[in-house]
């Protein structure tokens, strides 16, 4: 059922670099119709850094690895798009329905193609008030047990970052802060709290990838936390006024579940006069044109 595109295919035949880029950010994340702009500048990104995009979606119920054209627009300005999680995919095929991967089935579908590099804006994670929630994201679980390299801004500010390296630590999962020994904290270049490694090149990525196969174990992921530019990121004074308040407005609407992260991101969008929206590009930009690197590196193109 996997539909892998032409030049994706090819690519990895012949052993050429291919990054693997998620979905949801164009179908969910950014406003028509700068998402499609959007979608097509970070394939660009890749192509100039000498390797090849494959965006991950669902349509009619087949997974594809790598959209063409006409598909990307499908999944840009298509109405009723669901968002698909990993446990999500099975429903999806067999209903037919089309959705856009978030990080946990972008990294499964990738990995089944046989991609080995991932570029996204940042993880999810552990919930604030977890112990009440039990609130975790799936994408923890899904990178304890799949054997890909994700390049990204760490995990999003809104959630309990420490909890989430702990969980990280837990299960397995490679951390790596990318030129720094801090954790970025998706809009913001440092989340406060430190990384025990830090690769500097590209090929010093490649290296650890190429470790883990001759180490064997687990069939975990390698987690690349490359931080937005400071001149890029969100003011923190001002990121830490909004998301006490997005956290107070959650609260006090009664907002719980799968509901909780789109509202505090959209409240931070909103009371930020789009500040956070601009870090958040910029920190996928960012890492595309990373994860590109390293993709390059891992091959010896």
């Amino acid at each position: 059922m996997l539909t892998v595109s032409e030049e994706v295919r090819e690519a990895l035949d012949a052993r050429r670099p291919v990054v693997a880029l998620e979905s949801t950010i164009i179908a969910h994340g950014l406003p028509r119709p700068r998402n499609l702009l959007v979608a097509r500048e970070l394939e660009a990104a890749v192509r100039q850094e000498g390797g090849v995009p494959a965006t991950i979606a669902v349509l009619d119920g087949r997974p594809h690895v790598g959209l063409d054209k006409e598909q990307l627009e499908r999944i840009a300005n298509e109405d009723g798009i669901r968002k698909l999680g990993h446990r999500d995919l099975p429903l999806a095929v067999a209903a037919g329905a089309s959705g856009a991967t978030t990080v946990s089935a972008t990294a499964l579908l990738a990995a089944r193609a046989g991609l080995r590099v991932f570029a996204t804006g940042g993880l999810g994670g552990v919930h604030r008030e977890w112990t009440a929630t039990q609130d975790e994201s799936a994408d923890l679980g899904l990178l304890a047990r799949t054997r890909i390299t994700v390049v990204c801004a760490g995990v999003k500010s809104i959630l309990d970052v420490p909890a989430t390296l702990q969980r990280l630590e837990t299960l397995g999962v490679a951390v790596a802060g990318y030129g720094t020994d801090r954790f970025p904290g998706f809009y913001l270049s440092d989340s406060g709290h430190p990384v025990d490694w830090t690769l500097r090149t590209p090929e010093e990525v490649a290296a650890v990838m190429r470790a883990q196969d001759t180490v064997g174990g687990p069939e975990s992921a390698l987690v690349v936390a490359h931080p937005v530019p400071e001149e890029e990121q969100l003011d923190p004074a001002l990121h830490a006024r909004v998301l006490a308040d997005a956290l107070h407005a959650c609260e006090e609407e009664g907002v719980t579940g799968q509901a909780v992260t789109p509202f505090l991101l959209d409240h931070l969008v909103r009371h930020t006069d789009g500040a956070s929206l601009s870090a958040n590009l910029a920190a996928v930009r960012g890492n595309v044109r990373l994860a590109a690197r390293v993709a390059v590196a891992w091959t010896g193109a």
